[in-house]
C-alpha cells in the first residue's frame, strides 16, 4: 500500500471521512419523495428558502442547550492490498453552545481504522464544535455557497424543497450537490452531494448522503454515508448511525411556518 494513502496526516482517506464528517455537523430526516414537481410549482423563491433556512436553523442552534445520543460507526474497506472493517459505538452529550463530549462504549475490528478514522473523526468535531471560525466557514448558509431552485417535492410527511449548492470557496469541508428543505420547518431533511475539493490523488470519486429525523422540535442527525472510489480499485464505505436521542434542555420554538412566507 502507498505510504500515508491509509494513515492519516497528508492520506486522503483519513481527510476524507473527517471532511465528510463535518460537512454534516449542521443542526439540519429522511424523506424520499413520492412525486418530484418543477421548480415553478415551489411557492418561495430560492432567496426565501436559504433566508428560512438560516433563520430557523440559527433559532434551533439557539434553542438546543442539551441533548445526549448513541453514534454506531462502520467502515468497510474492500481493495489492495486486503480487506479491513471496524465497528464503533460511542455515547455523545452536547452542551450548549460549544461542548461535545464522547465516551466510546464498544470497538471492534481493525484497530488501524478505531485509531486513525474513527477516533480522528470525533477528535476533529470536538475541535470544530468549540471554533466558531470553523462552524462559520462550513454552515450552510449564502456566505459560503451559491442555490439555485431544482425543484419541490410532495411526500406523506410534506413538502420539501430540493435546492443545488455550489461552494464559493475551495474548502474540503464544503459540498457542491442537493439539498432537500422541509417546506414546513425550513430544516434540511436530506444531503446528496459530493465533496467541493478532492482530499487526496488517490481518491477517484466521493459520493456522501445524509439524513436527518425530527425529535420533538429539532431536526437531527439520522444516518450518514460516505462511499470513496479509490484510484487503485478499492472501495471505502463510512457509515454513522444515529439513534437514542434525549432532549435534556432546550427552549420552545415559534410555531412553524407554512412555508408560503411573507418575506
Amino acid at each position: 500500500m502507498p505510504s500515508g494513502w491509509f494513515t492519516g496526516g497528508k492520506s486522503g482517506l483519513l481527510l476524507l471521512l473527517c471532511w465528510g464528517f463535518m460537512a454534516q455537523a449542521q443542526t439540519i430526516p429522511t424523506a424520499a419523495g413520492t412525486g418530484s414537481l418543477p421548480a415553478a410549482t415551489a411557492q418561495l423563491t430560492v432567496e426565501q428558502v436559504v433566508s428560512k433556512l438560516q433563520k430557523k436553523n440559527a433559532e434551533r442552534a439557539t434553542a438546543l442547550q442539551e441533548y445526549q445520543a448513541t453514534r454506531d460507526y462502520g467502515m468497510q474497506y474492500r481493495g489492495f492490498p486486503t480487506n479491513r472493517k471496524a465497528e464503533m459505538v460511542v455515547h455523545v452529550e452536547y452542551h450548549a453552545p460549544n461542548s461535545k463530549q464522547f465516551t466510546v462504549v464498544s470497538q471492534s475490528g481493525f484497530k488501524f481504522i478505531i485509531e486513525h478514522v474513527f477516533k480522528k473523526l470525533l477528535e476533529a468535531e470536538s475541535d470544530a464544535t468549540a471554533d466558531a471560525e470553523s462552524r462559520r466557514h462550513s454552515a450552510l448558509s449564502a456566505e459560503n455557497y451559491d442555490f439555485s431552485m431544482a425543484g419541490y417535492e410532495t411526500t406523506p410527511e410534506g413538502g420539501r424543497y430540493i435546492l443545488t449548492l455550489i461552494p464559493k470557496m475551495k474548502n474540503k469541508f464544503l459540498y457542491r450537490g442537493k439539498i432537500w428543505v422541509d417546506a414546513k420547518d425550513f430544516a434540511v431533511v436530506r444531503i446528496k452531494a459530493e465533496p467541493a475539493v478532492n482530499p487526496s490523488f488517490w481518491i477517484k470519486r466521493t459520493e456522501i448522503e445524509h439524513t436527518y429525523e425530527k425529535i420533538g422540535q429539532f431536526w437531527l442527525p439520522a444516518e450518514n454515508r460516505t462511499e470513496s472510489v479509490i484510484r487503485l480499485g478499492g472501495v471505502a464505505h463510512l457509515s454513522i448511525e444515529y439513534k437514542d436521542y434525549k432532549i435534556l434542555k432546550a427552549e420552545a420554538l415559534a410555531t412553524a411556518e407554512n412555508g408560503r412566507g411573507d418575506e
